[in-house]
């Protein structure tokens, strides 16, 4: 799908059928494509079929970089075409295993919700947000904020009172309307009000609100930059001398992409990414295209197709989190400081 072609004009089956087509064709990113294939599947109403995809992942052998994603997508997915049995019984065993990663939290949570089992979804939100975020920083990494989010809308629902959590929620939330507001159930009552005042009010919140699921389910064609780690550029520029020119040296070519990208920024561009190059991965990709991986103009190409195959990351990381160049050493320390 192009990053311009409007949602509802997707031929949901045949994109599926694509990205798994092109699984089969790199199956060292099948875990990424598959996983969109699936999501494909339930969008055109084949929930039997994004099933059987993610148990084509779980049954592969093949480790997978976040087993209890494609099982909690999976038990989402079995819940919403009268699977519960199964569905709870997957919830409760990553609810068990309690995962580092927020995605599998923020799914399972959400499936409970969706499911008026709200007590079960603030348990599960509230175990999330505990374990995540007790040792975070005073600003919690933006792949946590749809835990806080997600608990400060069920207790809103539930009528609990604002808690600490609740109030760090309140604090990374950037849109106009406050959370209380978003997330107050009694919002619905005044879409039935004749006051014209009200109904104004509630269509200023409802934009706002679209906004922010827009952009939580949003992954548009990423903007990346290719990115080479040292042992993997020594082998590139000893098998192709020629590209030197490209790469004078290792930490003249992570200088280039930091400065880049802090460039493309500054122009306006959005979803900017990095992706990590492989030299046998970039060999094979060259011979696909008939060409000799000498040829310079094939690294952007390279680069595209990486993330177009999912394996881009999101620039800039967090400041506290781990820097992009694969350091040890936090971003805002490591090339998140301006030269």
């Amino acid at each position: 799908m192009r990053p311009d072609m409007p949602a509802e004009n997707v031929d949901h089956t045949a994109e599926a059928a694509r990205l798994e087509r092109t699984a089969d064709l790199y199956p060292e990113d099948a875990e990424s494509l598959l996983l969109r294939a699936a999501a494909h599947r339930e969008l055109s109403g084949d929930r039997p079929a994004a099933t059987a995809l993610y148990d084509r992942l779980l049954a592969s052998g093949t480790p997978l970089d976040n087993p209890h994603l494609v099982r909690a997508l999976k038990a989402s997915n079995l819940w919403e075409y009268g699977h519960e049995a199964e569905a709870r019984a997957i919830i409760e065993g990553i609810r068990t295993a309690a995962p580092r990663d927020p995605a599998p939290w923020v799914i399972v949570a959400e499936a409970l919700e969706a499911h008026d089992e709200l007590e079960q979804a603030h348990e599960t939100f509230t175990e999330a947000v505990r374990l995540l975020l007790a040792d975070a920083p005073a600003t919690p990494p933006r792949p946590t904020h749809p835990l806080l989010f997600g608990r400060h809308r069920v207790r809103r629902m539930l009528g609990a009172d604002h808690d600490e959590w609740d109030a760090l929620a309140d604090s990374v939330h950037t849109l106009p309307i406050s959370l209380d507001e978003l997330h107050d159930p009694k919002r619905v009552w005044s879409l039935g009000s004749e006051n014209p005042a009200e109904l104004e009010a509630e269509l200023i919140r409802l934009r706002a609100e679209l906004g922010a699921y827009r952009e939580a389910l949003s992954r548009p064609f990423p903007v990346a930059v290719l990115h080479w780690p040292a042992p993997e550029l020594a082998e590139l520029l000893e098998a192709y001398p020629s590209l030197a020119e490209e790469y004078p040296s290792h930490e003249a070519h992570l200088a280039t992409i930091e400065s880049a990208l802090r460039e493309l920024a500054s122009s306006g561009t959005g979803n900017l990414g990095i992706v990590t190059g492989t030299v046998p991965s970039y060999e094979a990709f060259a011979a696909a295209e008939g060409a000799s991986p000498a040829d310079a103009t094939l690294l952007p190409q390279y680069a595209t197709t990486l993330a177009a195959r999912g394996r881009a990351v999101a620039w800039p990381p967090d400041p506290g989190a781990p820097c992009w160049c694969g350091s040890s050493a936090p971003y805002e320390t490591c090339h998140g400081t301006p030269a």
